[in-house]
């Protein structure tokens, strides 16, 4: 089933916000983030006829997005993600300690921490995005939520 143009035009009008933050949570760049949305956008116009269930557009296009951002960090070799990340994600997010704290989480985690809590993502679409078992994300996100815990005790 595919979706109509002036669909995915509307859609896409509804989430370019998140899909920009989420670009800018990897890639820490303004006009990287917005090339990346570009290049996500460009992609899933592209392939919309392989999208099989049009009700998942956020997700697809989000993992799309993601790809995307991931691609773009392999290929510039950047290993910090999450240094000067903009005020618009969380104003608890800018005190240093939880920054510090969830930059030094392994990536696998500091990509839950950031759908879950910075984009409002639930179980079971955090698991769709990243192509993971829902009790998988659960699990990590029990583990990074204690690895942070333990991290901001004890400073």
């Amino acid at each position: 089933m595919k979706l109509p143009e002036d669909k995915f035009i509307a859609e896409f009008d509804q989430i370019k916000g998140s899909l920009y933050r989420i670009a800018f949570v990897y890639l820490n760049n303004e006009a990287a983030s917005l090339d990346a949305v570009d290049e996500a956008v460009y992609l899933a116009y592209k392939n919309l006829k392989k999208l099989r269930q049009p009700e998942y557009f956020k997700t697809w296009i989000t993992r799309i997005l993601i790809n995307v951002c991931k691609k773009e960090l392999r290929r510039t070799k950047r290993l910090e993600l999450y240094d000067d990340i903009a005020e618009q994600l969380c104003e608890d997010y800018d005190s240093l300690p939880l920054k510090d704290a969830i930059a030094s989480l392994p990536q696998e985690l500091q990509d839950i921490i950031n759908l879950r809590f910075f984009n409002d993502y639930t179980l079971a679409e955090t698991a769709q995005i990243l192509k993971i078992p829902q009790g998988t994300v659960a699990t990590r996100q029990r583990k990074a939520l204690s690895l942070l815990r333990l991290e901001l005790e004890a400073e």
